[in-house]
This record gives C-alpha cells, sequence and structure tokens, in this order.
C-alpha cells in the first residue's frame, strides 16, 4: 500500500546561482534544462523550492492549485503535472550527506531534509503493488548504465512503471517518466554535484499526468487501479538513457518502451535516436 505523506507547493523565486562547470551536460530527450552558459553568477527564476501544504488541495490538468513552473519549455505541461519523490529515499540523502560532512569536514546545506526537498510535489511511502521488494531478487544492488547502486535494493522506482493508473483522494493520476535532474536541484542544494549524484543513484521518483480532476491531502492513500500492458519500470527508463551502448538486452527494452501509450513523444524520439544509432533502426 501507498500513502500520500504530504502536498508540496511553490512558486518561481529568482535566486543568485554561479554558472557550474563540473554539470552534466549530456544531451537527452527534451525537457531537461542545461546549466546558464555565460560565466560567473546570475540571477535565475526556480520554482523548485516546495513547502508542504495542509488540508485539501486541487489538482487540476497541469498542477495543483498553488503550485506553478518557472520554466514551461522543459517543466510542467501534461505529462508533468505532479512530481512524486518517495519518502525513502530522504533517509538515503540523509547518510550521503552526512558522510560527506565527515570527508570533508563541511556543512552541507539542506541536510535536515524538510518535506518537498527535492521539489517534489507529492511526498509518497510504501510499495506499489507487485513490489520486488522480498521477492528473490531484492537483495541485488539496482543497476544503473551497468554499475551497481549502494543500498539500490526495492527501489519504488523498480515496482512503479510507466501507464500505472493510480486514484489518490478524488484524482486519477497516470505515470509518464523518471526525472531527469537540471542544475536547479544544484541550485536548492546549494551543490554543483548534486545532479550527478542525484542520476547516478537511481532515486529518481517520477512524474505523473492527471487523469481526472479531484483533491487530494497528506495521509490520502494512494491506490494502483490499472498497470499497462508493456509494465516498463520507471527505473528502466532510467537506466536506458545513462546507459552507454545498447546490447540486444537494451534494444528489446526500448522497443517495449516506444509501445506505452502515456510515455511522452520527446523520449519516445529520444530512443529511436539512440536504435539508430544502435543500427536497429
Amino acid at each position: 500500500m501507498m500513502k500520500l505523506v504530504s502536498v508540496n507547493t511553490g512558486l518561481p523565486r529568482e535566486v543568485s546561482w554561479h554558472s557550474p562547470s563540473s554539470e552534466l551536460r549530456r544531451a537527452g530527450p527534451p525537457g531537461r534544462a542545461g546549466p546558464p552558459r555565460r560565466a560567473g553568477g546570475r540571477i535565475v527564476t526556480t520554482a523548485i523550492f516546495k513547502e508542504p501544504v495542509a488540508g485539501r488541495v486541487a489538482l487540476r490538468k497541469l498542477n495543483l492549485d498553488g503550485d506553478c513552473q518557472a520554466d514551461l519549455t522543459v517543466h510542467g505541461g501534461e505529462h508533468k503535472a505532479v512530481y512524486c519523490y518517495p519518502l525513502a529515499h530522504y533517509a538515503y540523502w540523509k547518510k550521503e550527506f552526512i558522510a560527506q560532512k565527515t570527508r570533508d569536514g563541511a556543512e552541507v546545506p539542506g541536510r535536515e531534509l524538510p518535506m518537498g526537498m527535492f521539489g517534489e510535489n507529492f511526498t509518497i511511502e510504501g510499495n506499489a503493488e507487485g513490489s520486488a521488494e522480498g521477492s528473490a531478487d531484492a537483495g541485488k544492488d539496482a543497476l544503473l548504465g551497468g554499475q551497481a547502486l549502494p543500498g539500490g535494493q526495492g527501489l519504488l522506482e523498480d515496482s512503479i512503471h510507466l501507464g500505472d493508473r493510480f486514484s489518490i483522494g478524488t484524482a486519477e493520476v497516470v505515470v509518464t517518466q523518471p526525472r531527469l535532474p537540471c542544475y536547479k536541484l544544484g541550485i536548492r542544494f546549494g551543490s554543483d554535484d548534486m545532479v550527478k549524484r542525484f542520476l547516478a543513484s537511481g532515486r529518481t521518483g517520477f512524474y505523473v499526468a492527471v487523469a481526472r480532476e479531484g483533491e487530494v491531502g497528506a495521509g490520502d492513500e494512494i491506490k494502483l487501479i490499472a498497470r499497462e500492458a508493456n509494465a516498463v519500470p520507471v527505473s528502466e527508463i532510467t537506466r536506458l538513457y545513462v546507459v552507454k551502448r545498447y546490447g540486444e538486452a537494451e534494444i528489446r527494452a526500448v522497443q517495449r518502451a516506444l509501445g506505452v501509450k502515456e510515455l511522452p513523444e520527446s523520449w519516445k524520439e529520444y530512443f529511436r535516436e539512440r536504435l539508430r544509432q544502435a543500427g536497429s533502426l
């Protein structure tokens, strides 16, 4: 069973940020903002700062009431109406930041990690129906780009699939894609390397589209009501993005993903190009 722990919203604000030289600049599907390209500091408009909201909140086709995206060329839209992030990942990141502080002896911004710290609208907990947790494979490290992820067992992203449809409160949502972090996550954490660390961890969370508008609130149960026939896990999409070369297994996985109608066309175009590069299209 899954539950909505916190509903988080935020409006665009201006913040000062330097142009990070170490950010990940790899080309990818449209909808992933790169860092500012000019040298030196600049004022950036971002809505990544989210705060918990009490009571019931209206969930509409494009976002929650009281929430807004700053750069609509890469954020928001029907396929990214709501961003969901598992509460379980907070414990992982807290340990990571403590370890970093131990190594560096420096203060780590954001280590208290209030709800909404990752820019998510829904902080969620629990396991989706059909989760691998507790199965024979649950003890294996998750793999991202062929690399074992420390502590990556039983991630919710492994058991949430593209096209999964859930009821939350009086609304219904459908899973569309994983999150590919942009440089603004680094702004939130005050750390240039947070984007790389976030993606490498496999703890991406996922976006949902709103299939039926309604009201939601903290404490609502999240019920799985339908699963897409192709059943491609969110974590598989992230892996297919990160892996450098496609073998037969990756080609088969991409072909399956291309059959999921809920996967945005920008992702499908990206995967078709990867297939062309692999000589399979």
